[in-house]
């Protein structure tokens, strides 16, 4: 008997099920495509409307530039001080970052180590921080900033970004301390450390995938924000890469081609930090989860 003949009805069976095509993978396949097609759309738009003249985004705003212009990104950059506003943008983004890096893994290791019924109180008290929306407080938060002289500086910009994303910032980092082995910190304690060294030397290191994540998330709010800077920088020198672009859209002439050729040139310091830090993104938000 040969071996086509010897296999008996379930081999048949699974041959043929092995041949058939699998049309739920294909139909997923084509879902994920279209889904990434929406989501660059707007990349698309952006960029396509960047490179076009007034009368080529009258005409078509979507087609592809016939012939692309590239002027519009250096007029946005002399027209709206670009230069000025991103260095403004840069600094309070980063001595934001810092202080909530600082502040925010410290008190972290306080709540979800040093502290067990007290630490779980104020962690509480942290969460309704991110429930709560910051806008309640806008009006005690500006009269606070101007009392104390610091509307248009960079200190009120950094006040207020370190106290809105504290609590966010405390979340995350908690999460991933109580998801760290105890036995490193403990063994450093035995050996005659104190806490502040424990942490310092020991467990701030291990802290890394987490405080990637800390840097994209609060660096993409803080530098794509616009209302605030408006608010507490508006007319000063030190208003930030939103609101220069926001000087391109007036109430009856607005130049298309300049604003999103600035949103270009702003994206791309944000952009590049992600990319740089995007393998700690996923890896350090699950691991503050799992705690």
């Amino acid at each position: 008997m040969s071996v086509a003949t010897a296999r008996g009805p379930a081999d048949r069976k699974a041959g043929r099920t092995g041949r058939r095509p699998r049309y739920g993978q294909y139909a997923l396949e084509l879902v994920m495509i279209a889904v990434a097609l929406v989501f660059l759309f707007p990349v698309y738009a952006l960029i396509t409307l960047a490179m076009k003249d007034p009368r080529q985004i009258a005409e078509s705003p979507l087609s592809l530039p016939s012939p692309p212009t590239f002027g519009n990104f250096g007029d946005a950059w002399s027209s709206a001080s670009l230069g000025p506003a991103l260095l403004n943008s840069t600094v309070i983004t980063v001595v934001s970052l810092l202080l909530l890096i600082v502040v925010g893994s410290t008190g972290a290791y306080y709540l979800a180590r040093c502290a067990r019924g007290l630490g779980y109180g104020l962690y509480i008290l942290f969460l309704l921080g991110i429930v709560l929306p910051f806008q309640l407080g806008m009006i005690p938060l500006y009269k606070l900033v101007d009392d104390l002289g610091w509307l248009g500086t960079y200190q009120g910009m950094v006040l207020f970004y370190t106290g809105i994303q504290l609590p966010f910032t405390v979340f995350l980092y908690t999460g991933f301390i109580r998801a760290l082995p105890q036995d490193y910190a403990q063994a450093a304690l035995i050996d005659g450390c104190n806490h502040r060294q424990a942490f310092t030397r020991i467990v701030f290191p291990l802290l890394r995938p987490i405080t990637g994540t800390v840097i994209i998330l609060n660096a993409v709010f803080i530098w794509n924000d616009f209302f605030t800077p408006l608010l507490y920088l508006g007319g000063s020198d030190k208003e930030t890469v939103p609101v220069g672009i926001f000087a391109f859209v007036g109430q009856y002439v607005s130049d298309y081609g300049l604003v999103f050729a600035g949103l270009v040139l702003a994206a791309l310091p944000i952009l590049i930090v992600f990319v740089v830090l995007q393998r700690y993104v996923i890896k350090g938000f699950a691991g503050g989860l799992k705690g």
